[in-house]
């Protein structure tokens, strides 16, 4: 049984948050599908953002209702570290997603790049989505990116699930409308590639 904090614990206590395999130097397509369905006053959150520089491109483009969740708090403290002065403006929450305390119908937008790829476990990708239902706005947007079929089989020593787009929405089901999908092939630090799926839904 893998204990999965202390796996992504691990994780960043040995590698500079720069040199793991699903580092991006800009979350370009995240950020242009955030910029795309909202506006600076939305509350978003991104789950799994530990070290990820997507919340620099938010604040940058001056989004001020930033939330950034992960299950490894070192991840965390990267962010926080490299922000500086800039990080007392946004909620850093060290958790579960699938087990999270969460607030109601409070967030606007939520983001996704390369958590839910890791739910193996159906009961597990079942409670993620109620944590959705819960805490996403009607008419809020998810956006969720996840190992294609050509992706990966296993990622930082972890089997992943590969998704289609339609096989991918239909994890969420009928609540969720599905607006549109694209792929991104990204480059990891040691010149690998790999291939994501988008898949970007309103909350209906």
């Amino acid at each position: 049984m893998v204990d999965h904090q202390q796996h992504w614990e691990d994780v960043y206590s040995n590698k500079a948050s720069d040199q793991v395999s699903w580092f991006q130097a800009h979350a370009a397509s995240s950020l242009r599908l955030i910029k795309n369905c909202t506006d600076q006053q939305a509350h978003v959150i991104d789950v799994g953002g530990g070290a990820s520089t997507l919340v620099d491109g938010l604040l940058d483009a001056g989004y001020r209702h930033v939330s950034v969740l992960d299950l490894a708090e070192s991840a965390l403290a990267a962010s926080r570290e490299r922000l500086g002065a800039r990080a007392q403006a946004v909620q850093w929450i060290a958790a579960d997603i699938t087990r999270a305390s969460l607030p109601v119908a409070q967030y606007d937008v939520w983001h996704d790049r390369a958590v839910f790829h890791f739910l193996t476990d159906p009961a597990d990708r079942a409670r993620y989505v109620a944590q959705v239902l819960k805490s996403v706005k009607p008419g809020g947007h998810v956006i969720v990116a996840a190992f294609s079929p050509e992706g990966p089989l296993q990622c930082s020593g972890l089997d992943v699930m590969r998704y289609a787009p339609d096989a991918l929405h239909a994890e969420f089901g009928a609540p969720f409308r599905l607006l549109g999908h694209e792929t991104e092939i990204h480059h990891t630090p040691a010149g690998k590639e790999q291939e994501f799926v988008y898949c970007y839904c309103v909350r209906t």
